[in-house]
């Protein structure tokens, strides 16, 4: 029986209702002073609680597809993604305002000549007064010499949240992903910025310029590429600098992608959205305006705004609840000069164990459209 059945969930549930009235039946028999009475007891509670997490589990599980399968609960999904062609339907077709601060570095005692480096970093915001924390990847190519001169092209990868951008260099394997790509020649060298998708943490920004509140948009999309190419040699235009991202991360790739095409030549979206979330982590992120809220949907954007020159790769398992459908509906409504192809494996739920199987080919794909070093 699959993880996501609905037969299961039933199932689970109605054992937990038993659990919990077999329980209630019981109790008053187990209420003696005894040694096997009390660990009867314990033992009651115990599996009533199981039973009963299990229930609430499988339906958080059923309602945001975490894991599409056993399997995929337990690590064992492999398999690459499926790079397809533009969507279905669609016709053929700086100024340096800061520097990024260094507060770590390190290859793991390796020569970065070899295998890169790694650079823990501040990145300020002096247009917005915003910052936040990130790393840095450097490709071994940034320091082989003869490269002295050379600029690189970089990709921003962003998070979901409330995720740490650690979670990018030791569960999602950026880095570790670049150094196999460019072993088997499938990926020229880029600089990889590793950050989280909310510069006002603990609240959701939605990559988006509050009213009255924090610029996230602006801090993205002007401060972050100026503190790079300040820090960094990294080549200058939008066809030097992509970006990457998963659920809330894949969001804000799109959208920033969508509203500043000049600064962003190519975006990845990893399972995520194209409609900003507003709950209570969000607060009010459009004050009150109906427009502001309309252009922060993708999907109102490509139906009542001119298309952007942009090319868009949608990454997803077609298990991942809606993601999938939605980003082919994206997809069919395209029209050049913006271009979106969809990149696919058959299994996996809005996991970890997904993403790290859709970024080899996703990277790929990145680095295909964005500017050559050379």
């Amino acid at each position: 029986m699959g993880l996501t059945s609905h037969k299961l969930i039933a199932l689970v549930a109605l054992l937990a209702v038993f659990t919990v009235l077999g329980t209630l039946w019981v109790w008053p028999r187990l209420a003696v002073r005894s040694w096997p009475a009390m660990f009867l007891r314990l033992g009651t509670v115990l599996v009533t609680q199981v039973v009963l997490l299990a229930t609430l589990g499988l339906a958080v599980n059923d309602y945001f597809v975490f894991y599409s399968s056993w399997s995929d609960l337990f690590g064992r999904e492999h398999g690459a993604a499926v790079i397809q062609g533009a969507g279905a339907g669609a016709p053929p077709g700086v100024r340096v305002l800061g520097t990024a601060e260094v507060t770590g570095a390190g290859s793991v005692g390796r020569d970065p000549a070899q295998v890169g480096r790694l650079d823990r970093v501040r990145l300020p915001g002096t247009t917005t007064g915003l910052s936040t924390d990130g790393y840095v990847y450097l490709p071994p190519q940034y320091f082989q010499p003869g490269n002295e001169a050379r600029h690189f092209p970089a990709v921003l990868a962003l998070t979901g949240f409330p995720g740490d951008a650690a979670n990018l260099v030791g569960k999602l394997r950026y880095p570790a992903h670049e150094l196999d790509l460019l072993r088997q020649g499938a990926m020229k060298p880029t600089v990889l910025v590793l950050m989280r998708p909310s510069p006002s943490m603990p609240r959701d920004s939605e990559c988006e310029d509050v009213p009255g509140g924090p610029q996230a948009q602006t801090y993205f999309a002007t401060d972050v590429p100026a503190d790079l190419r300040a820090s960094y040699r990294v080549l200058d235009g939008g066809a030097g600098l992509g970006m990457i991202g998963d659920s809330t991360g894949g969001y804000c790739a799109v959208k920033l992608g969508m509203t500043h095409p000049q600064t962003f030549g190519a975006v990845v979206s990893l399972s995520g959205y194209f409609r900003a979330a507003e709950d209570v982590t969000t607060g009010d992120l459009f004050g009150g305006s109906a427009q502001r809220r309309q252009l922060a949907d993708l999907n109102w954007r490509l139906a009542h705004l001119s298309m952007p020159a942009l090319s868009v790769l949608l990454a997803d398992s077609k298990q991942d609840g809606s993601t999938y459908a939605d980003s082919g509906a994206f997809a069919a409504a395209a029209r050049p000069p913006l271009t979106v192809e969809q990149a696919t494996v058959d299994s996996g739920g809005h996991n970890f164990t997904t993403w790290n199987r859709l970024l080899p080919p996703s990277l790929s794909w990145l680095s295909a459209h964005l500017g050559d070093p050379a």
